[in-house]
């Protein structure tokens, strides 16, 4: 248990960024919005909060900046796609390669700056338990966070009267225009959500995962989260426990390159790309779960009646 204690710990740090991006994105896509620039909004958000945080000095600057710049990319997409109409795929395409281009770029002056380590915030009492306690209850804040999102989204989608709107709106959004809902508003505010918690989790890379700026720090956790909303059929629970399972599959390949296990470390580092990709060929092998959980409009532009 001792020697499982830390892999344990490093698995739930590495699935946080993704559970963030994965979360806010379901939420995005449960209002009938796909939005394939997560990993741009990823790196954005992860550059905004590091030159927050070494201006400032402070590490929950960061974070808020790197919020607010993942939920600035997330504007200009739902300005093309929800007022211009432009085509949702293209759209989430190009902003993914803007964000990798502009964090770039951005990010050239901040190469060879470490921030402080944020130290763990243990929960009084609950760290203390054998076992439970250090690997559940001593960790960043930000990881708690990242739990209580869990159960915001799922309540919200599942329990509120807004939440079945937006249910309603990525469903039939001409029915739900009938009925009088809001549906363009109603999906920015998605597509915001969603695009703030990509940034979220690209500021916890920067700022306290790994407290320093490399340029595509993400390393595809955006397409993870994509492939993650798929995988978990867009229910949050089984989200987070996919952003947990591709955690645990980096941080495995991590621990055996520093074991100097006898295989090639380009193989290792594989892993987590090879296990998305298992995974997609395995449920795209049940087309019938997929079409029964995929919001029916997904995708799908908004015209209202004149």
């Amino acid at each position: 248990m001792d020697a499982m204690l830390p892999i344990v710990i490093a698995t739930i740090g590495a699935g946080t960024a993704i559970a963030f991006a994965a979360l806010g994105e379901v939420v995005t896509e449960k209002s009938g919005v796909l939005n394939l620039g997560v990993e741009g909004m990823m790196l954005v958000g992860a550059i905004a909060a590091f030159a927050a945080a070494a201006g400032s000095g402070s590490l929950w600057t960061g974070v808020a900046a790197g919020m607010l710049a993942g939920a600035a990319m997330a504007l200009l997409f739902a300005f093309l796609t929800l007022t211009l109409m432009a085509n949702q795929v293209a759209c989430g395409l190009a902003l993914s390669i803007f964000g990798v281009g502009l964090s770039a770029y951005a990010g050239q002056a901040y190469l060879n700056i470490v921030l402080p380590t944020q130290p763990v915030l243990p929960l009084p009492g609950l760290s203390a338990l054998p076992v439970l306690g250090p690997m559940l209850f001593a960790h960043q804040p930000l990881v708690y966070a990242s739990w209580g999102l869990l159960g915001a989204v799922w309540w919200f989608l599942a329990r509120s009267r807004a939440g079945l709107r937006l249910r309603s709106v990525g469903e039939s959004p001409q029915s739900a225009h009938a009925l009088g809902l809001p549906v363009t508003p109603i999906r920015y505010l998605a597509t915001l959500f969603g695009g703030a918690m990509a940034g979220v989790g690209g500021a916890f890379l920067a700022v306290m995962y790994t407290p320093m700026w490399v340029e595509g720090m993400t390393a595809g956790r955006g397409w993870i989260a994509l492939a993650l909303v798929v995988f978990g059929t867009w229910r949050p629970g089984r989200i987070m426990l996919g952003a947990y399972l591709f955690g645990g599959i980096t941080v495995a390949q991590l621990f055996a390159q520093s074991r100097g296990i006898a295989v090639p470390s380009q193989l290792l580092s594989m892993l987590p790309y090879l296990a998305t990709v298992v995974v997609l060929v395995i449920i795209s092998s049940n087309p019938l779960r997929i079409r029964l959980n995929t919001p029916a409009s997904l995708g799908q532009p908004f015209r209202a009646a004149s």
